[in-house]
């Protein structure tokens, strides 16, 4: 079995300022967004609508913004709103308290969405147009949160058979059993595997929201059953039909995925 290296979650110290790996992947996950998304400007439809003067780099840099704000806000209140209602509608003033933790995957993808429907509303575009833009721009970032969690040595697996070659001891947990190391499993699945799926789907002209749909589609998938192999949150354990919290809210990301997805290549032409 292999034992979690147990990493110093401070990367760098100087004096009373303390840089956190945790926020070094953060960086990380902004840096190859701009970079990918550089790159999707050369794709079609876009780079005929950079031509056009429609679209330009200073619109990565406030999507950028958008997105940001709206993973910190909708990550927190999804947290709060999924995870623990009670708690926090007898405690509302906790809801600020964002360095105590509590983030929700879900929660930030939906803050995400209305901050996309907010630009697209601004700079009079479709929707769709905006977030089958970012799509194969986003599980890039996926993968370097998975990287900050493994470096913290949080959200480990369930427990996993001892013989299994890289079943992995989080002293975290408060016991040493064997266990699957989930955030590598996310980290290679949400994190690599959807960013080349999206990339190539993204790479050819498609329907206008068939992107976005095949994006929801296989990170609700993805997610899905990696939720088999992390340990469901103490607070709620496993919920109906022995399936977690995470889990059921994939089921209603991957059905409109697919009614998104349908509707998109249906329709005659392409964007």
């Amino acid at each position: 079995m292999l034992l979690h290296p147990s990493i110093d979650p401070v990367a760098l110290q100087v004096g009373p300022l303390a840089i956190h790996w945790y926020g070094l992947t953060y960086l990380a996950a902004f840096a190859l967004f701009v970079g990918l998304a550089q790159l999707r400007l050369r794709q079609a439809p876009y780079a005929q609508l950079v031509a056009q003067g429609l679209w330009s780099k200073q619109d990565i840099e406030d999507l950028l913004f958008y997105g940001v704000v709206g993973v910190v806000l909708g990550g927190r209140v999804g947290y709060c709103l999924f995870y623990k209602p009670g708690y926090y509608a007898a405690h509302p003033l906790e809801v600020f308290a964002v360095w105590q933790g509590g983030m929700s995957f879900h929660g930030g993808m939906l803050g995400v969405i209305s901050a996309m429907a907010l630009f697209a509303w601004q700079r009079q575009r479709a929707w769709f147009l905006v977030t089958d833009f970012i799509a194969p721009c986003v599980p890039t970032g996926l993968a370097a949160g998975r990287v900050g969690n493994f470096i913290n040595g949080e959200l480990w697996g369930r427990a996993a058979d001892p013989s299994l070659p890289w079943a992995m001891m989080f002293p975290q947990s408060g016991s040493m059993i064997p266990r699957h190391p989930s955030q590598v499993y996310q980290f290679l699945g949400e994190g690599l595997l959807l960013f080349v799926v999206m990339w190539l789907y993204a790479r050819k002209p498609r329907a206008v929201g068939a992107v976005s749909g095949v994006f929801l589609i296989g990170y609700g998938s993805l997610r899905f059953m990696a939720e088999y192999f992390r340990e469901p949150d103490a607070h709620l354990g496993l919920l109906a039909l022995g399936l977690s919290m995470g889990q059921w809210l994939c089921v209603p990301m991957v059905v409109l995925g697919l009614i998104i997805w349908w509707r998109a290549v249906r329709q005659p032409q392409s964007f």
